[in-house]
This record gives structure tokens, sequence and C-alpha cells, in this order.
């Protein structure tokens, strides 16, 4: 096969498309996270905090004559951003948590005890409580 076509056949598998499309929905859903971190939760600590907003606030190591040359470690920006991490990181939790165990039960499910056994003179299919066969008539335990 050639490069291309062995690249077509990579790119366009259904894990590939599946894992693009997830990359995507995550990107955005850490987007809406960022806004409601920033537009609801910070407004809220900042009318607890004395000093206002603090996703503003930081440490001056050195002011400069020209205010775009101070260094300063934004360490309220810091925390905002683990605040967002924390935020996705338990809803994600919450999400798989549910997926996994939606999936354990429908393998509980499908690995249940049979309902029907085969007859053992004629291989129909009958009920497990059955003591005769409804096509063969044969009497069995």
């Amino acid at each position: 096969m050639s490069f291309a076509s062995d690249f077509k056949s990579f790119a366009f598998k259904g894990n590939v498309v599946d894992l693009a499309v997830g990359v995507v929905i995550g990107a955005a859903f850490g987007k809406i996270v960022s806004a409601l971190v920033a537009d609801i939760i910070m407004p809220v600590v900042a009318l607890v905090m004395p000093s206002g907003d603090w996703r503003a606030s930081g440490l001056m190591l050195r002011e400069a004559a020209n205010p775009k040359d101070n260094v300063v470690l934004r360490w309220g920006d810091f925390m905002g951003a683990i605040l967002d991490f924390l935020i996705v990181a338990l809803v994600l939790f919450l999400i798989v948590s549910k997926v996994i165990k939606a999936a354990e039960g429908r393998l509980i499910k499908r690995d249940a005890a049979p309902a029907t056994k085969p007859c053992p003179f004629c291989l129909e299919t009958v009920p497990l409580a059955a003591t005769r066969c409804k096509a063969c008539t044969s009497t069995f335990t």
C-alpha cells in the first residue's frame, strides 16, 4: 500500500475520529469551565477576600519605570487555573465513574444465567423449567 492509502486508512478509523471528537469537545468543555470559574465563582470569592479580585493579585518582584517591564508573580491567576483544573477533574470523575458503573451493569446482565436449555434428544431450545420438549415431546429433567 502507498503512504497516502495507509494514512487514509489510519486517519479515518473509528478510533481516531472518536478521539478527535473527544479532544474538540474536551477543549470546549474546558472553556466552559474556565468561564464558570472566572465569571461566577471568582466574583463570589472576590466578595469574601479582603483584597477583592484575587485572580489579578500578585507579588511585585521588580518595579520598572515602564509598567510593561514590571516583573510580577501572579499567584492569583495560578490559583484560578488550579481551581479550573479541579472542577474539570471533578466533573470528569463523576462522568467516567457513571459510565464505568453503567458498563459494569451491562456486563453483569450479559453474564446472567441462561433462561433456556437445549433438548438432549432433538437439540431444540426449551425453557429451563420445562420437563417436556415442545418439538419432540420427550420428557427430561
